[in-house]
């Protein structure tokens, strides 16, 4: 981490951006209100630290044990505020501003009428952000896998759907992608990138996904760590896309017999989160749970805990859904859901 004293010129900061960029490395440049930063990615044991620190317009240059150093708290610091959160701005949505953000949706889209009509009571609803399942990873080859699977034709006129739908009612549109070559056909019609549980540990299609230069919406694996979802989420900020969205959505449960949840919601997550980065966090009780019993009281309690964001599935008969019913909650549902997080956050915000 190379901090620039206050009165550094633009030629200070380009001369260590080429002094890195020699050394076989990238520069990732944060600028402050008063200071800059810049964090070399790549290998820093190729970096002559001592050369840097006696530069032009260096203040000083410190080695950060982190793993993910660019997302960090640490790294931030130098220029923010320390306490602040990243605000994601996706139209005329801002994600990090206090005021809890719904994202809602069917877990599949299956038609375009189904969506539309369930883009509109969403919306009538409260939520931000219509979410559609296009590309359906599912463990067994046999289940359905989604509109989009049955080729890209098909693919293409659901991803449109998603588009007409979110402009028909004014909400930006969100879709999971699965793999590299799905990336730009996605990107032409969504507003959020978002990489699922299973791709977490896709190196490959993070750095894909950064590049197109929208905000990314990356989920936890059922098996991962907090510092490896942070690490992972690295690679997205290494590109230069600092846009980025952490969603839990629980992991896999320990322990023998009877199974009443999908997975364990790992709600102390959001304010450990919270700790270590600037970036904003949201929650996935629907995955999380597997249960719409279940997704009114964790809602509360991922919102209690610091959760700047809910990911919700809703269907106007989830008894109709291909995918998901019993985790899925009706528009009437989702209402209730909303107005009881809004109330407790502003319950929340006075005490503080």
């Amino acid at each position: 981490m190379i901090i620039m004293k206050t009165d550094a010129t633009e030629e200070d900061i380009q001369r260590v951006v080429k002094e890195i960029e020699h050394s076989g490395l990238r520069a990732d440049v944060s600028r402050g209100e008063y200071m800059t930063v810049i964090g070399p990615v790549g290998d820093e044991r190729l970096l002559p630290f001592d050369r840097l620190a006696t530069l032009p317009g260096v203040k000083e240059a410190n080695r950060v044990e982190s793993p993910y150093k660019l997302i960090s708290r640490e790294y931030a610091r130098f220029f923010g505020e320390p306490g602040a959160h990243r605000t994601v701005v996706i139209g005329d949505v801002r994600l990090g501003n206090g005021e809890p953000v719904i994202i809602a949706g069917p877990c599949a889209v299956e038609s375009r009428a189904q969506l539309m009509r369930i883009a509109e009571e969403v919306k009538q609803a409260g939520a931000h952000i219509l979410r559609g399942g296009i590309f359906k990873p599912r463990s067994s080859v046999h289940s359905f896998q989604g509109i989009g699977a049955t080729g890209s034709e098909e693919a293409e006129e659901a991803l449109y759907w998603l588009r007409e739908a979110g402009n028909a009612y004014d909400m930006p549109v969100v879709t999971e992608i699965r793999g590299e070559s799905m990336v730009d056909l996605v990107a032409k019609y969504v507003d959020i990138m978002h990489i699922g549980a299973r791709n977490m540990y896709d190196q490959d299609l993070l750095v894909a996904v950064a590049r197109q230069r929208k905000p990314v919406l990356l989920k936890r694996h059922f098996g991962a760590s907090i510092e490896e979802l942070l690490s992972f989420s690295e690679y997205v900020a290494a590109e230069g896309n600092k846009d980025i969205i952490l969603c839990e959505r629980g992991i896999v449960p320990m322990g023998k017999g009877k199974s009443f949840t999908r997975y364990t919601l790992d709600l102390a997550a959001i304010p450990v989160i919270h700790n270590e980065t600037y970036l904003p966090v949201i929650l996935d009780p629907s995955h999380g749970t597997g249960r719409r019993d279940l997704i009114l009281p964790m809602s509360c309690a991922a919102v209690a805990a610091g959760a700047d964001g809910l990911m919700i599935e809703a269907h106007y008969d989830p008894s109709e859904a291909l995918v998901d019913g019993p985790q899925m909650v009706t528009p009437d549902e989702l209402k209730v859901i909303i107005d009881t997080c809004r109330q407790l956050r502003g319950i929340m915000a006075k005490k503080n």
